[in-house]
């Protein structure tokens, strides 16, 4: 209902074969570049403000360039970086376009490693020079390096005050500089180490740069270079000389999958990208575990490294509830149980009356969710038929079957997403009366004044949609009653991993609970923890603890979804609304294997999201009250 920005998708591709193998087999030496096009296209819900590509040579004489980046701003991103990649060859005759061995030695982008980047910025920091990938120059080929990834930290100033402590000087304060400068010092490092070792062999010249070029382990990089990192990410990185790597948090919070054959590695954010890419089965595709990596060295052998020590896996359940693909097998059947859990709390709101309701969803992404939903009620209707069959007491005529067997779900695509609102219309009240219309609806849809309508989304974070545009809209219908549910959880508290929301106010159930509290005269809560949150400032994050769980602590889901209702009901709404919501007991049995949950919760994986939920707390409270 409301987009939610998602930091990001990342595609890492190493082909094993010369180029001369894919022109022979597949007719074109741009099978890498092609694949790569696919997976960056396939993830393309996960980054729309802009994309980038990157590319290593893995034969080129000195003097020649053998490390080429491509990157765009906008929703046409990918389209564009691309068209300005395929210009290179656009003068080429047709047998120049088909000589493997011309474009490894004369054009740009016919290389063997490839990495691929989607970008949605949450940290409010836009502009070229943003974009991933991020390029580190030398003239050592092994000490270039590249960097893109899936990812947001939580402790930027910790690591930017380690590293200029150690005498390095980023060029910007974001946090994929300071982790390009930091994986880039430990790189020069490494290089260092083994030039000096080949020094005290007797190698020289050209020698030295084989055998360093040889030798590099990028786990030694790793190792020394993420153990501070706080907070979810998945990093891909290439070298000059053609190491690659992809490194996921030990926390597990982002994904990373990934598949070999004897043809072709690599990575991306989501399984079925890889699926749809290759045409493999999803179990022939491996998850990066969490505190891995996967390597791959300039021979293109690959090895899985244990870079940090996995923590408590707490792999973020967004992404199984609305930023992942639908297509991915275990995403799908988990939405349909997310809606299917939904069937007792339903029928609680709609008194049992089946038989007066229409069931619908707001699209797209809450669709597979509400067929689990509608799978759901049509295992319950079963039961109610089977019940009234059994209570006849006799024989049942072939009318009195067909009279219980005939009742069905009504459902229908009762909201349709109509128009996008443009951003040149910036005049508030036109702009407000415009996002009114964002959704339309299919009249006649239900009978008037005696049908209920329950609408199902995946999440209600901020609650905006719903005021201005979904309830109204709705109502037009004139429904006896309108409940809209939630297939996730209430949205309580911020998120620093990688999804735009980081302040306190954007949350309606928290406007909800301090709406609560002041309607009670329950005002000194609020002052008891923020007290608490004050006094940790300056404690090692280690040491914080979470005190806004205070603030929701006096009240039932129920009481903060009744009080939602209220704020978020425009004036003028004939029917009656309720919000119902998906409970985090049903969240972890719908999504066994994912976890995380802090944004429902409050139980942060890391000690920097604790810290930062303290100081969002805080800035919130110094902006409305006075303690």
């Amino acid at each position: 209902m409301e987009p939610l920005k998602h930091e990001c998708g990342v595609a890492m591709i190493r082909l094993l074969k010369p180029l001369e193998y894919y022109q022979e087999k597949y007719g074109t030496w741009m099978y890498g570049l092609n694949k790569l096009y696919l997976m960056m296209e396939k993830q393309h819900n996960r980054g729309q403000e802009a994309a980038g590509l990157a590319c290593v040579k893995l034969q080129a004489n000195p003097g020649e360039e053998y490390m080429f980046r491509e990157r765009a701003l906008g929703s046409g991103a990918i389209t564009e970086i691309f068209s300005t990649v395929h210009a290179n060859f656009k003068d080429l005759t047709q047998d120049q376009l088909h000589d493997a061995e011309y474009a490894k030695k004369c054009l740009p982008f016919a290389g063997e490693l490839y990495m691929g980047h989607l970008r949605y910025s949450t940290t409010g920091k836009s502009g070229i020079s943003y974009v991933h990938p991020f390029l580190r120059r030398n003239n050592w080929r092994a000490k270039n390096l590249t960097l893109c990834g899936n990812f947001n930290l939580t402790n930027v100033d910790e690591i930017f005050a380690d590293i200029t402590a150690d005498g390095q000087h980023p060029r910007k304060y974001a946090d994929t500089y300071i982790m390009l400068e930091q994986v880039g010092h430990r790189l020069d490092r490494e290089v260092e180490r083994l030039f000096k070792q080949c020094k005290e062999e007797g190698l020289k010249g050209m020698d030295i740069t084989h055998a360093i070029e040889d030798r590099i382990d990028l786990s030694n990089v790793l190792k020394t270079s993420s153990p501070k990192w706080d907070g979810g990410y998945v990093i891909c990185g290439m070298t000059g000389s053609g190491e690659q790597f992809a490194v996921r948090d030990p926390w597990g919070i982002r994904p990373g999958f990934w598949y070999k054959d004897d043809e072709i590695i690599v990575l991306a954010s989501e399984r079925p990208v890889i699926q749809t890419a290759l045409n493999v089965p999803a179990d022939s595709i491996h998850e990066l575990e969490p505190g891995q990596a996967l390597l791959i060295n300039k021979k293109g052998e690959s090895r899985l490294a244990q870079i940090n020590e996995p923590k408590v896996k707490k792999p973020c359940s967004f992404e199984r509830i609305y930023f992942s693909r639908g297509s991915d097998i275990d995403i799908y059947r988990e939405r349909k149980q997310l809606g299917k859990s939904l069937v007792a709390p339903i029928l609680k709101a709609i008194n049992n009356d089946v038989v007066h309701t229409v069931f619908s969803f707001i699209p797209n992404t809450a669709e597979v969710a509400f067929y689990g939903m509608l799978e759901g009620f049509d295992n319950y209707l079963n039961q109610l038929k089977v019940k009234r069959i059994e209570a006849l007491g006799h024989k049942p005529s072939h009318t009195e079957l067909e009279q219980i067997l005939s009742q069905r779900i009504r459902s229908e695509k009762v909201a349709i997403k109509d128009i996008k609102l443009r951003t040149f219309i910036a005049e508030g009240n036109t702009r407000n009366d415009l996002a009114a219309h964002v959704y339309d609806i299919t009249y006649g849809s239900l009978v008037p004044y005696q049908d209920n309508l329950v609408i199902i989304d995946d999440s209600i974070v901020r609650g905006t949609t719903l005021k201005q545009s979904i309830i109204s809209i709705l109502d037009r219908l004139h429904p006896k009653k309108i409940v809209i549910v939630s297939s996730s959880p209430q949205v309580r508290y911020p998120d620093y991993y990688g999804i735009d929301m980081a302040s306190m106010e954007q949350f309606i159930a928290f406007k909800a609970a301090i709406a609560l509290l002041e309607d009670r005269n329950m005002v000194d809560v609020i002052g008891e923890a923020y007290k608490k949150s004050k006094a940790q400032v300056g404690l090692p994050k280690e040491q914080m603890v979470n005190y806004v769980k205070e603030i929701y602590a006096p009240f039932t889901d129920e009481e903060i979804s009744k009080k939602m209702v209220e704020l978020l009901t425009p004036e003028g709404t004939q029917a009656e609304v309720e919000i119902v919501y998906q409970t985090i007991e049903g969240l972890h049995e719908a999504c066994p294997n994912h976890t995380g949950d802090w944004y429902f919760s409050g139980d942060y994986p890391t000690p920097g999201g604790v810290k930062l939920v303290n100081q969002a707390f805080i800035d919130y409270i110094e902006a409305k009250f006075k303690f």
